[in-house]
């Protein structure tokens, strides 16, 4: 297990650049299943849970050439179904949460898809029965081995049909999409979700020769097709690392100058952190933090408390929440942070209040934060990264802290952030991996 060793307290500078998004790249990754054609893909961003993508797929017979450090063709002609019935796919697909998936591209085009149920950050509940329930939609016969806890669906032929989701899943909505373009006749697929990744899935599968309308909206209509064909595809900058830095510029006082952001894909994002009180400018498609000793929290027109929380797109994504509540934390002012969606992605607040942070954890959904101004700044301690986006909080709460700080079960920020010590480091962090 590798540990961050965190002097706090620098002050960083200088230009870094965005990975490729992590949350894109498990759809496209997966979207590869659908031809047998070569399929290119730009800006992928080197981290665990990609890479192990890429395993995945490479033991079930794709091709795999890296032609670039970010750039891989994909070329899914010579599929092995009997590798589904191995126990080392059980394991591969169990150490993954997008490993989900590729269970649509396999059922449309080749009748049949399997996986056990997939691993991830301990977040909470993160159900499944979105996506199955809409490749049941489309004809597909779904089977769940309970001891064995492995979900699989078998279709001669895929139909289309009207659906009406239950929730706003971006990994349903994918895995359904996904399995829709080869179904014979037409799928409407209402409350869809519409995020960037979702939408950037649309454009790649109409560039392969799908025909899909709506994109960018919650109604999908999509038009069945014989066939897909090979495509080129470069994937967004990661709207999380983006907000990520914003918030550790903030932290630490720190001038900072974020490259390629694709601002007009970023939504709600940077005008929830201008709430909070960071100054930026939008420099054509950069953005640049100056340097700030101090902000203040906005608060609603009648003088109540600001209240951050996280909805489907457009709203903002929840795996921004914990970036937003350790950056009130040294803010002036009061926050509520109430996160919706998963019941157990708070509880690395507890580190917080350890490091001297005035945080009341209401529930498993809200905490309140009573900012300390940059008064009184956060001690270093020890610590473990519970997930990817908490264990990231946390690494900004450090390099912001007085002392020294032990950040343990890093793999777990490694999973969503490509050589994020190297990257800082490079600004004038002082981080030390052992």
């Amino acid at each position: 297990m590798a540990s961050f060793e965190v002097k706090g307290g620098n002050k960083l500078k200088g230009e870094i650049y965005p990975q490729g998004a992590k949350n894109e790249a498990l759809q496209i990754l997966c979207a590869v299943l659908l031809t047998p054609e070569p399929v290119r893909i730009s800006n992928i961003p080197d981290i665990r849970d990609v890479n192990k993508l890429i395993e995945l797929l490479r033991d079930l017979g794709v091709t795999v050439e890296r032609n670039a450090p970010d750039t891989y063709t994909f070329t899914a002609a010579n599929i092995d179904l009997d590798y589904l019935e191995t126990e080392q796919f059980v394991e591969q697909g169990r150490a993954i949460r997008g490993s989900v998936m590729i269970v649509g591209p396999m059922l449309a085009r080749f009748g049949k898809g399997k996986m056990p149920k997939p691993g991830g950050d301990k977040i909470g509940r993160r159900r499944l029965d979105t996506h199955f329930t809409g490749l049941e939609k489309l004809g597909a016969k779904f089977n769940y081995d309970t001891p064995d806890s492995f979900y699989g669906v078998e279709a001669d032929k895929l139909k289309g049909a009207y659906m009406l989701l239950d929730e706003a899943s971006v990994t349903g909505t994918a895995n359904i999409l996904m399995a829709a373009v080869l179904a014979e006749g037409t799928t409407t697929i209402y409350n869809a979700a519409c995020e960037p990744y979702v939408q950037q899935l649309c454009r790649m599968l109409i560039r392969m020769g799908a025909k899909i309308t709506g994109t960018g909206s919650n109604l999908l209509v999509i038009e069945g097709v014989e066939k897909l064909h090979g495509t080129e595809h470069t994937m967004l900058p990661d709207m999380i690392e983006i907000g990520s830095f914003i918030g550790l510029a903030a932290m630490t006082g720190s001038e900072i100058t974020i490259k390629n952001c694709q601002i007009p894909e970023l939504g709600l994002i940077p005008e929830t952190f201008q709430r909070l009180g960071i100054k930026m400018e939008f420099r054509g498609d950069d953005i640049f933090i100056p340097e700030q000793d101090k902000y203040e929290v906005d608060t609603y027109i009648d003088g109540s408390i600001l209240n951050i929380s996280d909805h489907t797109w457009p709203g903002l994504t929840p795996d921004l929440l914990s970036i937003a509540l350790v950056v009130a934390t040294q803010s002036k002012g009061t926050v509520l942070v109430h996160q919706k969606m998963f019941e157990s992605r708070l509880f690395f607040v507890d580190k917080l209040i350890d490091m001297g942070a005035q945080i009341i954890l209401c529930d498993p959904h809200r905490a309140t934060i009573i900012g300390l101004n940059k008064n009184i700044p956060l001690r270093g301690i020890r610590m473990a990264s519970p997930d990817i986006r908490a264990g990231v909080a946390l690494l900004i709460a450090a390099l912001s802290a007085e002392g020294t700080s032990i950040i343990d079960n890093v793999e777990q920020i490694d999973r969503g952030y490509q050589n994020i010590d190297g990257r800082l480091n490079a600004l004038g962090a002082d981080i030390r991996r052992i």
